[in-house]
């Protein structure tokens, strides 16, 4: 995909830089403000993302936008999004103190002392917003590929300066995200969203449950809501073995029913004696009701499930309307 990140310290005018590349590159710009409205359509606005959680709730909304479109991302550490993708040009837009104290005074009217104070504030509240998210409070200029001096360049200039960059690296020849790499993407975006709890709002569940028997089976419900698939808790035992006078002395309670496919899930964790219990016990429920659609899977096997069993086809949440 065609991915272009402007990235800079409060005052340097960033926002405007990057409209301008936009332009002239024929992409979708995703500022701040439009991304956090979009963040509120598909999560609901009362919604609280943790700061570590950001950066998937960011890329689980922008990769349906990259089979579709060439974006520039004008977005606090944007630079750190889709990490190891080739075809993405990250700029850097710098200027020294002096420089972005007067456009904080042209831009909200300030004094300069105003205007200092209120620089000193929004370069604390990045660099913790930063922290947080990504475990380091400051960018490294190594991790862009062009910087700006916003000191010596208008940013018409340094808008062109981006234009040709993109273009002499190809970026916006490298397509549009394919739909299968974007199904797998968002995959593991999602997987780790729902280790945080977070999925689209209008989720969709048939049993609310507080209590789960393994963190992988909270994990595996998020990750269901995530996809708006209809699902059950343990509804149901099923006796597999029984005494001489017929009461049951052993049976199998699946832990997730999926009633929109007739699927029964059995999430196991990794603890072989336990892996060896429960496909005892799931060989008998073959053999006794046959007739029962059962798959036991581990959580690294998630995404087998969702995929090989066609549930994020069926239940795929629609991309934000641009």
């Amino acid at each position: 995909m065609g991915l272009i990140t402007v990235s800079g310290d409060p005052g340097c005018r960033q926002e405007e830089v990057a409209r301008l590349a936009a332009q002239r590159l024929n992409c979708e710009l995703v500022t701040e403000s439009r991304l956090r409205q979009m963040v509120a359509e598909d999560f609901g606005s009362e919604t609280a993302i943790p700061e570590k959680a950001w950066a998937h709730v960011a890329c689980s909304i922008l990769a349906p936008m990259a089979t579709e479109h060439h974006l520039v991302l004008c977005l606090p550490s944007a630079e750190m999004l889709f990490a190891g993708f080739l075809g993405v040009l990250r700029v850097l837009i710098a200027a020294p103190e002096s420089r972005r104290i007067g456009n904080l005074m042209l831009d909200h009217r300030l004094e300069r002392s105003a205007a200092k104070r209120l620089l000193l504030q929004l370069d604390l509240t990045g660099r913790e917003m930063r922290k947080k998210r990504f475990g380091r409070a400051t960018a490294l200029v190594s991790q862009f590929d062009l910087v700006c001096n916003a000191d010596t360049l208008e940013a018409e200039q340094m808008a062109q300066l981006i234009e040709t960059a993109a273009r002499v690296r190809g970026i916006l020849d490298q397509g549009f995200l394919s739909p299968g790499a974007e199904a797998q993407l968002q995959f593991q975006f999602r997987l780790s969203l729902a280790k945080h709890g977070i999925h689209p709002s209008g989720k969709v569940n048939l049993r609310k449950t507080g209590r789960f028997m393994h963190p992988s089976e909270q994990i595996f419900a998020n990750l269901l809501d995530f996809y708006r698939i209809a699902w059950e808790y343990e509804p149901r035992s099923f006796p597999v073995q029984w005494d001489k006078d017929g009461n049951a002395l052993e049976a199998l309670t699946p832990d997730f029913y999926l009633p929109e496919f007739d699927l029964y899930v059995e999430i196991t964790t990794m603890k072989q004696s336990l892996v060896t219990r429960k496909n005892r016990k799931v060989k008998l429920l073959r053999a006794i009701y046959p007739h029962l659609n059962i798959q036991v899977f581990y959580q690294k096997d998630f995404q087998d499930l969702v995929f090989k069993y066609g549930l994020a086809e069926a239940r795929e949440p629609q991309p934000v309307a641009n």
